[in-house]
């Protein structure tokens, strides 16, 4: 049986969200902006009004400014987005429960022995690209295949271009669509390896497929065949089913797009544990504890964006940052592809009430959570720098740089 694998991709996503939360900037040129005011935040979307003045993701205010002198600079909210991706996979669970977040606004469906249910692949992504304008008011795009790359493809190289918004490519007709294409539009090509390419005299996919598996190995090792098989359309991954969005409920979160790239693990981790202690204190001040954490990681590459939006229920509800925090760590490192992130996120779901967890005599839970409200209470008062982690004063941690900013990047 052929499998019939979707990618939906959200157009312009966070930019659209703004728009569906304000409909007064429909058809309008709009940018969500780091910080506009001081002329130096970097575009992370554009409506389409915003892009037909040349306008792109990565670009700084001040060039946006003198392309489009009317361009409406938004500030991101992190937290809006990942509650709308959150209803987004809602949507998705309704169609199939092998649904697998790929990035925050990007995410696979395994729709293999639907048909009966939803009608022909084509059928599958009209009514999908109809479910989530429904429901969220944000135009989907959908890519079809028969394994997550082929998806993957048709969704970037084509649907995007489909005024129906969707494109199907298949074992049978992956060669005509794609080889004709220019090298750098491969999935996992890269600006150096498109220079490598190029330097050998491969400018298109066609040229790529026509070599052999195992020179490209020999000079670049498992990167190298797996380019190859991308380029004939070979894709072994399965679609893994989410998580029941019933440990999905209402949560709390927080996200910050990183003043600069982020290349070591350490100063990685550094934000990482202070975004979870935010998290975890968000949730203590509503006296829940989560059960689902989910970890939201954007690359800072904008011409070949990477990124991830993973989430895992832990073995038990918990508010406490150092029990959440070997969650985050496993999920980040699981998923980072180890180049350098621009935006990091988690959110805590799942919620019930603190009342209702399991207290342990072994584990010192009710110690623990004592004591972290203490440092809430300490915090509240005195503001968040009066009591803080030591790694907070290394290179990398932000939590002294946010304290100092007023209406500073929200969540």
């Amino acid at each position: 049986m052929r499998k019939i694998i979707l990618l939906a991709d959200m157009e312009s996503f966070y930019a659209s969200v703004e728009v569906a939360k304000n409909p007064s900037l429909r058809s309008k040129p709009v940018a969500v902006c780091g910080d506009p005011k001081l002329r130096h935040g970097i575009v992370l979307a554009a409506t389409k009004e915003a892009k037909a003045y040349g306008i792109k993701t990565g670009m700084a205010a001040w060039e946006c400014t003198k392309l489009c002198p009317g361009i409406i600079f938004v500030r991101p909210h992190m937290r809006d987005y990942i509650d709308v991706s959150l209803k987004i996979t809602e949507v998705f669970n309704g169609f199939s429960d092998r649904v697998a977040p790929y990035s925050i606004d990007e995410q696979f469906l395994d729709m293999t022995g639907c048909e009966k249910l939803f009608g022909t692949p084509e059928d599958m992504a009209k009514l999908i690209i109809k479910k989530v304008w429904e429901k969220v008011n944000i135009r989907c795009r959908v890519g079809i295949g028969e394994n997550p790359l082929q998806a993957k493809m048709a969704c970037d190289r084509f649907a995007k271009k489909n005024k129906d918004g969707f494109f199907k490519l298949t074992h049978d007709n992956y060669a005509k669509h794609t080889w004709p294409l220019p090298i750098r539009d491969l999935f996992g090509v890269g600006s150096r390896m498109e220079r490598n390419f190029l330097n050998i005299g491969i400018r298109k996919i066609g040229h790529l497929a026509t070599l052999k598996k195992e020179d490209l190995k020999r000079r670049w090792g498992i990167n190298g065949e797996i380019l190859w098989l991308n380029a004939h359309g070979i894709d072994y991954s399965v679609i893994e089913p989410s998580i029941s969005m019933k440990d999905i409920r209402k949560g709390v979160g927080h996200s910050i797009t990183l003043p600069r790239d982020y290349r070591s693990k350490k100063e990685i981790e550094v934000v990482l544990l202070e975004i979870t202690e935010e998290v975890c204190r968000r949730a203590r001040s509503l006296s829940k504890v989560g059960r689902v954490v989910n970890v939201y990681c954007r690359g800072a590459d904008f011409d070949f964006p990477t990124g991830f939006s993973r989430q895992v229920k832990m073995s038990e509800p918990t508010a406490v940052t150092m029990d959440v925090y070997p969650y985050v760590l496993k999920l980040f490192y699981a998923y980072w592809d180890r180049k350098p992130v621009r935006a990091l996120g988690i959110s805590l779901s799942g919620l019930t009430d603190l009342q209702e967890i399991q207290l342990s005599l072994f584990d010192k839970k009710e110690e623990k959570i004592a004591l972290s409200k203490a440092v809430d209470s300490v915090r509240k008062r005195y503001g968040i720098t009066s009591i803080f982690r030591l790694a907070s004063l290394s290179q990398g941690g932000l939590l002294f740089d946010r304290a100092n900013k007023i209406g500073g990047h929200e969540a």
